[in-house]
C-alpha cells in the first residue's frame, strides 16, 4: 500500500522549551487537517497541526500520524487524548456512532475508546449527532456547540456554524433540539471554481454592495436561484461585471437562499455564529440586513472548551464574543 506523504508540521508553543509534558491532548481531526493542543492546568501549552486529515489516511495510518504530531508531549505515563471530527466517521480511525437529538451536544460517558498500539496513548473520540426527521448528521460541530454552552450556560437560542456545510442548531436547556445542514460553502466552491461561472471570477477582490444585493435577491426570490446564477455569467459578457462583484454577489445569493430556508431557525431568536471570523462576518452582515444582530464566537476557543467538556474537565479558556459591525469581509475559500 502506498503511504501518503504529509506536509510540514506547524508548531507554536507557549514556552521556548521543547520538553512540554501534556496533562491531556485535545485533537480536532477533520477530513483535510489534523490539529492538536497540549493542555495543562493553565490551559494551552502548545499547538501543532498537519495536513494528515482523515481523507488521506487508511485505518492503520491514524496512530502513526498522531504520534508524529504529539509524541514530543508524551511521558512514560498514559496521556488522555480527546478527539472530535471526522476521525470518528465510518471511514475514520474508529467509528463513533451518532447520538440522536434531542440531547446534550457531548457527554463524557459517551466517548468512544480507540485501541492503540502505543501504551502511552489513551484515545477517546466524541460522537457526532443525528436527526431522523428531516435526516441530518453532524460531526465536529457538536463539540463547538458544547464548548459555547459550557462558557454560556444560560444560552437559549440558535447557533449557526458557517463552513463547507453550514449548520443551524436550535439549543434549549443545554440540549440540541434540532438542526439543519446547508451545503452553501461547497456550492460556492464548486460554482466559483468548476462551473462556467469561474470564467468571470477571480480569487481576489470583494464588492460589499454586490454581496448585499445578492443576499437581498436570494432572500426575496430563492426559487429563481438557478436563473440568477447564469445572470452573473451574462452580465460579465454583456455589461462588464467585474470579477470581484460577481464573486461577492454569488456569495450573497447563496447565503441569501440559505437564510430564506433557515428563517424558522433565526427569526426572533438569539443567534450566535461559530466559525472563521471572515465568513462569520458575512453571515452577520446578511442577518443584520434582516434586522438581527448576531454574536460571533471564537471557533478555536469553542472547540477546546467542548473537548474539555467531553473529557469532564473545566473549559481551559474563555470563548471570546464579538458583536460585529455591518462592515463586510471577503469570503474565504470554503474547504476543510
Amino acid at each position: 500500500m502506498l503511504r501518503p506523504k504529509f506536509g510540514a508540521i506547524h508548531m507554536t508553543t507557549s514556552s521556548q522549551h521543547s520538553d512540554i509534558s501534556a496533562d491531556w491532548i485535545a485533537v480536532d481531526w477533520g477530513t483535510s487537517n489534523l490539529r492538536a493542543w497540549a493542555m495543562g492546568a493553565e490551559g494551552v501549552l502548545a499547538f501543532v497541526e498537519s495536513d494528515a486529515g482523515m481523507g488521506k489516511l487508511a485505518r492503520d495510518q491514524f496512530e502513526p500520524a498522531l504520534l508524529r504530531l504529539v509524541e514530543q508531549w508524551l511521558s512514560d505515563v498514559v496521556t488522555p487524548i480527546v478527539a472530535c471530527g471526522m476521525v470518528g466517521a465510518r471511514q475514520g480511525w474508529q467509528e463513533a456512532p451518532y447520538r440522536a437529538v434531542p440531547c446534550a451536544p457531548v457527554a463524557s460517558g459517551d466517548l468512544v475508546p480507540v485501541q492503540t498500539q502505543d501504551p502511552r496513548l489513551q484515545v477517546m473520540i466524541a460522537p457526532g449527532l443525528s436527526q431522523l426527521s428531516p435526516p441530518d448528521v453532524m460531526r465536529g460541530e457538536e463539540t463547538q456547540i458544547a464548548g459555547a454552552l459550557a462558557l454560556m450556560p444560560n444560552f437559549d437560542g440558535v447557533f449557526c456554524l458557517p463552513g463547507t456545510h453550514s449548520k443551524w442548531a436550535h439549543v434549549s436547556a443545554g440540549e440540541v433540539v434540532s438542526f439543519q445542514t446547508f451545503m452553501t460553502g461547497e456550492l460556492f466552491a464548486l460554482l466559483s471554481g468548476q462551473s462556467v461561472l469561474r470564467h468571470g471570477m477571480a480569487e481576489g477582490g470583494w464588492d460589499e454592495a454586490a454581496f448585499d444585493a445578492g443576499v437581498s435577491e436570494g432572500m426575496a426570490r430563492p426559487e429563481k436561484i438557478s436563473a440568477r446564477l447564469f445572470t452573473l455569467r451574462a452580465e460579465g459578457l454583456l455589461a462588464g461585471l467585474s470579477s470581484a462583484s460577481a464573486r461577492a454577489r454569488l456569495s450573497g445569493l447563496l447565503i441569501g437562499i440559505e437564510l430564506a430556508a433557515a428563517k424558522p431557525y433565526w427569526l426572533g431568536q438569539q443567534v450566535s455564529l461559530i466559525g472563521s471570523e471572515a465568513l462569520c462576518a458575512n453571515y452577520a452582515r446578511a442577518l443584520a440586513a434582516q434586522g438581527l444582530t448576531a454574536t460571533q464566537l471564537d471557533a478555536t476557543a469553542c472547540t477546546l472548551s467542548g473537548l474539555a467538556t467531553a473529557r469532564g474537565a473545566t473549559p481551559p479558556t474563555a470563548c471570546r464574543s464579538r458583536v460585529p459591525s455591518s462592515a463586510g469581509a471577503r469570503t474565504p475559500r470554503r474547504s476543510r
